[in-house]
């Protein structure tokens, strides 16, 4: 798992959550009775189970996975907040899942899982843009090529798509929770220039930053 991703479940599966690390993530879980699942995916039109069992970090959970983010900073009290979230989320990940290849794929032994998950923390550390497709398969142990491979089959995406889809999520975060300028939050990004943060942002959220700010004012 990394930041960004869905673990899901359906009733009578079990899983744990561990950390490798001592800094921890932010982490957010939602509990949903069977009946009110059942009847989600009758409105949705949708078999009310997931095929499959996780969530890459894609573009189409990036404003759900966001505002749940900024819902952090929020009082738990806030029952109406969590109760929007909570549906929008549920109907977005199973859509998303029902409409995922579900076909089966070949597992990469789990030497090459630990030396990825080793290289998605240096990336988060390094997202700023140091990271190289050649550095991190150097420190991977892998070549080039099984680096790319492996990576996209445990997260869905490229490195260079990871590390951009961070960026973005944590400059929508600091949108709906701080009152920086959008050019400081753009820079601060690793963005050159707030022209290509605007276009980027666009087409990752579906609306400028300044609209989302606005948007998550009222929604947040």
């Amino acid at each position: 798992m990394v930041p960004g991703m869905l673990l899901l479940g359906n009733p009578g599966q079990y899983f744990e959550c561990a950390h490798d690390h001592a800094k921890g993530d932010r982490c957010l879980s939602f509990q949903y009775s069977a009946e009110y699942f059942a009847r989600l995916g009758d409105d949705l039109g949708v078999k009310a189970e997931f095929p499959v069992l996780r969530l890459p970090a894609a573009r189409q959970l990036s404003p759900i996975v966001t505002k749940g983010y900024a819902g952090l900073t929020r009082a738990e009290e806030d029952v109406e907040f969590w109760e929007e979230t909570a549906l929008h989320l549920a109907a977005e990940a199973l859509g998303f899942a029902q409409a995922m290849d579900n076909r089966e794929r070949a597992t990469p032994p789990p030497s090459a899982v630990r030396s990825v998950a080793k290289a998605v923390r240096h990336v988060e550390r390094e997202a700023d843009g140091r990271a190289t497709l050649a550095g991190l398969a150097q420190a991977a142990g892998v070549s080039p090529y099984h680096f790319l491979r492996i990576f996209e089959q445990l997260t869905g995406v490229t490195p260079h798509q990871y590390v951009r889809r961070l960026r973005l999520r944590e400059a929508a975060l600091r949108l709906a929770t701080e009152t920086s300028k959008v050019v400081d939050i753009a820079l601060e990004s690793g963005f050159g220039d707030v022209s290509n943060f605007n276009r980027s942002f666009r087409a990752e959220f579906g609306v400028n930053p300044r609209a989302y700010r606005e948007g998550s004012r009222v929604v947040l």
